[in-house]
C-alpha cells in the first residue's frame, strides 16, 4: 500500500469519525485544525486505524504522534 493509498483511508476514516464528508486532511493537519478533535474522537480515530489496518499503537508512538503526516509515517512502518 502506497503512502497515498494510507492517507486516502485515513482520510476516509477522519470523515467518519467526525461526520464531515468534505473534510480534506494533509500531512500537517493536527488536532488544532479540526474543531471537534478532542480526546474522545481521538481515541475514536485510533481505534478505527488499528481496526482498518489490522495494526496495534504502542502508547508510546501515539504520544509522539504532532500531526496526520507523523500518524502516517508510523502507519507505514507497522504495514
Amino acid at each position: 500500500m502506497t503512502r497515498e493509498e494510507v492517507l486516502n483511508t485515513v482520510q476516509e476514516i477522519f470523515r467518519d469519525i467526525f461526520d464531515d464528508q468534505s473534510l480534506l486532511i494533509e500531512n500537517s493537519t493536527t488536532s488544532e485544525d479540526i474543531e471537534d478533535w478532542d480526546s474522545m474522537n481521538h481515541l475514536s480515530l485510533v481505534s478505527a486505524i488499528e481496526k482498518k489496518f489490522s495494526i496495534r499503537f504502542a502508547l508510546g508512538e501515539l504520544q509522539s504522534l504532532n500531526d496526520v503526516g507523523a500518524l502516517i509515517d508510523r502507519l507505514m512502518l507497522k504495514l
